[in-house]
């Protein structure tokens, strides 16, 4: 049999390839070598947003008086949050499942292979790809076969028993004290977590701030509301090597050494396949060969691999659909949430740009103030020389829920003025950029 589309990795850009590919009425293969959902949904996105949502209730039934309502002896039971953390990800892989069962998509389990030959340079010839000892042919690829955990070169880390992202969401015990290294997205949201559980937290970030990318005054705010909780910061920092009885730290010339009971590493992901290009149409070097996802080495974010996925099924079937990156929204879901889409200040500086900062704290949004005790938040929104919205950046909740509305603004080129003329409903916290823009 000869497939229409043959897809390698089955997290979000493969899975949603695979849906797509097969309801247009091609005939789709899947491999698969672990459990589909891939690293997102068994061991990424979905588990550590229902830790942080667990942690969340938690805190709030401590916070409870603050709202006029009394919990007394508040505790956590570690191994049911776990337990339903496995329990949310058997429930959605089961789901993937029979969305592959309905779109007619065959799945196969295991490690595929493509067969390398002067074909592969020949459009139109065949594509061979082996997967346990059986070989398959197909027209079209997609590679999605995703990133893995970057392990710094850090003297003594291999010999020591340090945590990645994997071990932190299996661990059954919480520890007196985690040092996590590494401050950006998948870093910090530990950090809430095990701080909220009542570890000693420490963060070790290499960079002037944490969270990367992200808006930099925002990434601050949250840091300051972080440390206030007891999260300890060591920025501009290096990890210079790992011994039994500490971790030695480099900053401005001079070492110290900090101890704690855990080593969580987090900096970073790379693509399991280097050197893979695309084209617009997610196309690489072979027109028959496209690759979606955290391969590609550009986003590493599921949503951005949802979208890319679909541009390839549409170019398959013969649609002009161009990938566009320029709305691709990000969010960190610790508490508070921080959300951000669009340039940031820094990107246009850095582009030498002009621009206006609209900014406005979240108190000026009565939803938002009658559901939030703690914090100010802020909604900030950059304004481009000719009216345009380039981006916006938001800290409180629930940004991660609102920060669409701002994508779809920017994706589609929508002025200020046209913002401000949409009705957002009463009282909701969306309204905050509305406040903002007037």
């Amino acid at each position: 049999m000869i497939y229409d589309v043959a897809i390698i990795g089955g997290g979000p850009a493969g899975y949603t390839a695979a849906e797509l590919a097969g309801k247009n009425g091609l005939k789709t293969i899947l491999f698969e070598k672990k459990t589909l959902g891939g690293v997102c949904l068994n061991e990424g996105c979905i588990p550590t947003k229902t830790l942080l949502y667990s942690a969340k209730i938690y805190q709030s039934a401590k916070d409870s008086a603050k709202y006029g309502v009394a919990c007394e002896n508040v505790s956590y039971d570690l191994s049911k949050i776990i337990a339903r953390k496995n329990k949310v990800v058997r429930k959605l892989v089961a789901g993937i499942r029979a969305k592959m069962a309905e779109a007619a998509v065959e799945v196969v389990n295991g490690e595929a292979i493509i067969i390398e030959n002067e074909k592969l340079k020949v459009e139109n010839e065949k594509i061979l790809i082996q997967c346990n000892e059986q070989v398959y042919e197909a027209k079209k690829l997609i590679l999605c076969t995703g990133s893995k955990t970057l392990i710094p070169p850090v003297p003594g880390l291999k010999e020591s028993d340090f945590w990645t992202h994997r071990e932190a969401l299996e661990n059954k015990e919480i520890p007196e004290s985690l040092l996590i290294i590494g401050g950006g997205v998948i870093g910090i949201e530990f950090a809430s977590f095990f701080n909220t559980l009542g570890t000693k937290v420490i963060v070790v970030e290499m960079a002037g701030e944490i969270l990367g990318a992200m808006d930099r005054e925002l990434s601050e705010i949250l840091r300051n509301e972080l440390t206030k909780k007891g999260i300890e910061f060591h920025l501009n920092t290096k990890v210079t090597a790992i011994h039994p009885d500490g971790v030695e730290i480099e900053k401005n010339g001079e070492k110290q050494s900090l101890s704690a009971n855990r080593i969580l590493v987090s900096v970073g992901r790379k693509p399991t396949l280097a050197g893979v290009t695309v084209n617009e149409y997610m196309q690489t070097f072979n027109p028959n060969i496209y690759a979606c996802g955290d391969v590609t080495g550009f986003s590493l974010l599921a949503h951005t691999a949802v979208r890319e996925a679909e541009v390839a099924v549409q170019h398959i079937l013969g649609q002009q659909v161009k990938m566009s990156y320029k709305a691709i929204p990000g969010v960190v879901y610790t508490s508070p949430e921080v959300a951000g889409v669009g340039e940031t200040e820094e990107s246009l500086q850095k582009k030498g740009f002009q621009y206006i900062v609209k900014k406005l704290p979240m108190t000026y949004s009565g939803r938002f103030v009658a559901e939030n005790e703690q914090g100010s938040g802020v909604c900030k929104i950059i304004e481009g020389s000719d009216g345009r919205i380039l981006g916006v950046h938001l800290l409180g909740n629930p940004a991660s829920e609102i920060i669409v509305v701002a994508a779809i603004a920017i994706e589609k080129g929508m002025s200020v003025e046209e913002l401000k003329s949409m009705v957002f409903p009463h009282p909701t916290v969306g309204e905050i950029m509305k406040e903002t823009l007037m």
